[in-house]
């Protein structure tokens, strides 16, 4: 047997100079360390059938080499150690998927064990793992003895699976001879389908990746092979309309050269995967993308910068750039082709990051698409604008970044992220997390805020969950003293504006305002508000007496819940869909209790609420929600955004840390004892103004 070239080159490495590290492969050969490792696996492998002694490699990458195998693999035994290439096992795998596809003659283990050169208990081992692999793609390797080994299930999975397998066996050192071997693709077959490829990217005004122009002749022969032995694509998902309708399908006469009797869904095929294949140019982009897609790139661009507090120079030429990757992931995304995009490695520590904020940032773009964006496209997103900001000067690793960390629940945590965020624009906002989720948080940041005290390093903020106006000064004035020696009064945007337009006219508010926003943020390390207070609901708005129920005791906390929601669901606030969305998200979840006695069970806008309400119950001898909270006041809380109850939720948190108001509006007698308590809460905070 032999080693491949890379491997060879490891063990003269090695045998020449013992003391070579890890990181030294890697400089010198330009190679990641998961490709060494996938080397290094080889070499063992192959070193165990000679029955030498593996090499073995310290956490610092220092390479521990037997003096036994030294002197074996010294230049006197060269000849020995070139003898047949040895795969790996992901490598077999793929190997035996790609036989399974591309070879129409019946298959054995003979088949197999001949091919990859493996014992017959070794080529079983790899089938369970294809096996494995084949299921993802919702497809079954069976055997029967007519027909030997066959991989059924639909055509378009088995093709998805094939775009996936000629990506990675790319990747081999030996991959295209495999390929071409086992596929028995001719090179002048290769070179007509390459020839082809470049006269239908003349007449699309585009250039493919050379990544994809590499891939494309193997696809498109084992395709055209299939075809021809009546392996047809049969109805699918495939939009006629959208599809059809493009220069792509009009370019598949192109790919299909003279093959006849093509059915419209294998041009459908075709048309997709030329929409689908990354480009990196392309004439006509701005006339052939999809309006709304554009739309959805800017709204994103558009979040992205309000996150970072950034503003993105040169938008137009950013969002082409975007377009043109955007624009086959929005076919690969719609028609779960994704699986192709396989990233070799993580995203760099330098974006991770960056990578946070823009996976937050696509919501407009999976909304458009119907589906999550998926990890592995915007890694390439986060590439692209992260490269962008470089060149513009911005760098989000140089700025402060924070976190909130909120023990109170979802809306409450929202609330104190949000005020948090328009306190420090200066701030990158990274997340608001629970306690739980703080204790294994990934990302770096700089700063916590929080309402409790947090075992942390970093510079650790207490701030109330609510924050009042002197709170708010007083909170800014220490971090901004902290980080910059310094701190200056803040500006109200809507306060200049004001001024600005008793002397001139302004023709569009908003540019002002934006512009005035960005303009001061760059000068100052200063707080900036730009909209007014936003219509918020306080207690008694959505606390009245229709909403309150007494009882004495409930059977269990979901009977709680259901009975505190009934004046909702009675007054077609919300729907039974929300109910069951509540008792999942309080499974065992400490969150929602926000004081003494009192929870807050919520769920988002989208699980069946028409309304912004709130509903009251009070349980005299209380229900156990766990071993630690005995609850006496349930409030449902039922908001359609994430401002109209934020003032009323407040109010409710003032109340829940009153031990005196909260005793007695856990033993209130009737509903107008509670209502002159939730009064009182509503006042006071007007008062306070």
């Amino acid at each position: 047997m032999q080693l491949d070239d890379r491997s060879n080159n490891f063990i003269n490495e090695l045998v020449s100079n013992p003391n070579i590290k890890s990181k030294d492969l890697e400089r010198k050969y330009n190679l990641s360390r998961r490709q060494i490792d996938y080397s290094f696996e080889k070499i063992n492998y192959w070193l165990s059938t000679k029955n030498l002694p593996v090499i073995e490699r310290t956490r610092q990458g220092v390479f521990l080499v037997d003096p036994v195998t030294i002197q074996t693999l010294s230049p006197q035994s060269e000849d020995d150690a070139q003898m047949v290439k040895i795969l790996n096992e992901d490598e077999r795998v793929n190997t035996i998927l790609f036989m399974l596809i591309s070879n129409f003659e019946e298959l054995s283990i003979v088949h197999f064990t001949s091919q990859l050169e493996i014992s017959k208990n070794t080529v079983l081992s790899d089938l369970k793992r294809a096996k494995h692999i084949a299921s993802k793609y919702d497809l079954a390797i069976q055997y029967s003895r007519r027909e030997g080994y066959l991989l059924q299930g639909k055509e378009f999975n088995i093709r998805r699976l094939l775009l996936s397998l000629v990506h990675l066996m790319l990747e081999m050192s030996n991959g295209k001879e495999l390929m071409e071997s086992i596929a028995r693709i001719e090179q002048t077959e290769l070179i007509d389908i390459r020839n082809r490829i470049e006269i239908i990217e003349n007449e699309l005004g585009m250039k493919f990746t050379d990544e994809k122009i590499d891939m494309m002749p193997y696809v498109f022969s084992v395709i055209l092979k299939r075809i021809h032995e009546g392996k047809l694509i049969k109805q699918t998902s495939m939009d006629y309309q959208q599809l059809s309708d493009t220069k792509e399908y009009r370019a598949t006469e192109g790919i299909l050269g003279d093959v006849e009797d093509i059915p419209l869904e294998e041009r459908l095929y075709i048309t997709l995967h030329l929409l689908s294949t990354n480009v990196y140019w392309s004439e006509h982009l701005t006339t052939d993308v999809i309006p709304e897609l554009t739309l959805a790139l800017e709204k994103m661009l558009t979040l992205f910068e309000k996150s970072t507090c950034i503003v993105i120079q040169n938008k137009p030429q950013l969002l082409n750039k975007l377009l043109l990757h955007v624009k086959p992931a929005y076919y690969r995304i719609k028609y779960h082709l994704t699986e192709v995009m396989e990233i070799e490695d993580p995203i760099s520590e330098e974006f991770k990051e960056l990578h946070h904020l823009v996976k937050k940032s696509t919501a407009p773009l999976s909304q458009f698409i119907g589906v999550k964006v998926p990890d592995s496209e915007t890694v390439y997103l986060t590439m692209l604008i992260g490269g962008w900001l470089t060149k513009q000067g911005e760098k989000i690793q140089t700025k402060i970044k924070a976190i909130v960390v909120c023990p109170k629940g979802v809306s409450v945590s929202r609330l104190m992220f949000g005020e948090l965020r328009e306190l420090f624009p200066e701030f990158i906002f990274l997340d608001s997390l629970s306690i739980r989720a703080f204790k294994n948080y990934q990302l770096d940041y700089d700063v916590v805020f929080s309402p409790v005290y947090l075992d942390t390093e970093k510079k650790l903020y207490i701030a109330n969950s609510f924050l009042g106006q002197e709170e708010k000064s007083r909170l800014r004035k220490q971090v901004m003293i902290d980080f910059h020696g310094i701190a200056l009064q803040g500006f109200k945007i809507r306060d200049m504006k004001a001024i600005i337009s008793k002397h001139s006219t302004i023709h569009n508010e908003e540019l002002l305002i934006k512009d005035l926003y960005h303009y001061i943020n760059a000068l100052n390390d200063v707080p900036v508000e730009i909209s007014d207070p936003a219509p918020s609901y306080s207690l008694r708005d959505l606390i009245s007496n229709s909403n309150i129920n007494l009882v004495d005791r409930v059977d269990d906390w979901e009977s709680a819940i259901r009975l505190a929601a009934t004046p909702l669901i009675e007054q077609q606030c919300i729907t039974e869909n929300y109910i069951e969305a509540m008792l999942e998200n309080c499974t065992d979840d400490p969150y929602i209790i926000i004081g003494k006695g009192l929870a807050i069970p919520h769920a988002g806008p989208e699980d069946g609420v028409n309304q912004t309400a709130m509903s009251l119950l009070r349980i005299k001898e209380g229900v156990k929600f766990s071993e630690d909270y005995t609850i006496h006041v349930v409030v449902v809380i039922a908001a359609v955004d994430k401002d109209k109850h934020i003032k009323a939720l407040m109010q409710l948190m003032k109340l829940s840390a009153h031990k005196k108001d909260m005793e007695q509006l856990a033993t209130a007698s009737d509903s107008e004892t509670i209502e002159q308590i939730i009064e009182k809460y509503s006042k006071k905070e007007e008062t306070e103004k």
